[in-house]
């Protein structure tokens, strides 16, 4: 008898956990939640920014009635040529200083606002006119070959290569885009989503004045895009005051914290941390550490499309993710109060979210 002691105390651990698991992960309840077009899936891409600035841009649209679904692979495709393209350039401009290892890589990283930036430069489409299956990390090494197979080539010839390739690997850009009876470009489409002046960037370090904007400090900032500074109690007080009133936020920050558990749909800090109250100063200067010291890091993208308050009392944000539906919560997660205060790195709203 003695030798199944041991496991019989093993099952009472795993069934014990297994029920504190369920108890801690219980989803809290909404207070506020806003329309959303269905969830999808980056696949093997960083492509998050794409997908959430997009799924921020759905979302806004059904907050006034309107229905969009729209494509981030057609984005995403169009970027990696816009690198191939500026790849060509510097070495051509700059031949005897540019060896292979010094020229800029191709990456699908990048921050939500270039979104707006490739929408307004190549238009966009519906995510049923084109949505190919395509591993997009494996899609961007090809392109980078090619770039470097042609380092010879002029542009034009270049282009057309990388095109050729494209098409081949996930078939030819369509051409027009059909809504209700009429004819579009993908351009003129563009211009009746989005306003280049639509979204604002916010953020909030204490390393350069409030109420100022600056170019953040951070590795996928590519564009050198500019953000309004804000106390972090000021920042918060946006994105609440956005999702109350229905608008969508697009949310830019950390997810390298343990409590980060996507299958579980959760996230929050540390015990210690999660049970403390920042506001003010402690804040600030508790962000401002975090980010010096590389605790908090520009590693993913997501929707915020609501918020959810716990039988405890405590608020969570609602998040899209755009890892697909296999998680607990069908693609959704429950970001605590707490970890959006300290692991934000910046956030985008329309102008008149941030009006409100």
């Amino acid at each position: 008898m003695k030798k199944f002691l041991p496991i019989l105390f093993m099952l009472f651990l795993l069934t014990a956990c297994k029920k504190e698991t369920a108890r801690t992960v219980a989803p809290p309840q909404t207070e506020t939640l806003i329309k959303t077009t269905p969830v999808k899936d980056q696949g093997k891409s960083d492509f998050c920014w794409i997908y959430a600035m997009l799924a921020t841009i759905e979302s806004e649209h059904l907050m006034m009635g309107d229905s969009v679904n729209l494509s981030p692979v057609y984005l995403a495709r169009h970027y990696l040529m816009d690198q191939a393209l500026r790849r060509q350039i510097i070495r051509k401009q700059r031949p005897s200083e540019m060896t292979i290892q010094a020229l800029p890589p191709i990456t699908t990283r990048g921050m939500a606002g270039m979104t707006v930036s490739l929408l307004q430069r190549h238009g966009i489409t519906h995510m049923d006119a084109y949505h190919p299956d395509v591993n997009m990390k494996v899609l961007a090494r090809k392109v980078e070959k090619t770039v470097d197979i042609n380092h010879n080539a002029s542009l034009i010839r270049l282009y057309k290569n990388i095109k050729d390739m494209m098409d081949e690997t996930m078939r030819p850009l369509p051409q027009y885009v059909f809504l209700l009876g009429a004819e579009y470009t993908p351009q003129e489409f563009a211009r009746s989503v989005c306003r280049p002046d639509e979204y604002v960037a916010l953020t909030s370090f204490a390393h350069h004045p409030y109420g100022e904007a600056f170019a953040l400090e951070v590795p996928d900032n590519y564009d050198q895009d500019r953000f309004l500074n804000l106390h972090p109690d000021s920042l918060m007080s946006h994105i609440d005051q956005a999702l109350l009133t229905g608008h969508p936020v697009c949310w830019e920050g950390d997810i390298t914290e343990d409590g980060f558990n996507w299958p579980m749909g959760i996230a929050r800090l540390e015990r210690p941390m999660e049970q403390t109250a920042f506001h003010g100063t402690q804040l600030i200067n508790t962000r401002q550490q975090y980010f010096e010291e590389g605790k908090t890091t520009d590693d993913h993208v997501m929707e915020l499309i609501g918020i959810a308050r716990s039988t405890r009392g405590r608020r969570y944000y609602i998040a899209k993710n755009s890892w697909g539906t296999e998680n607990r919560y069908k693609g959704l997660m429950y970001l605590s109060e707490n970890y959006i205060r300290l692991k934000t790195i910046a956030v985008w709203m329309s102008q008149d979210a941030f009006g409100n």
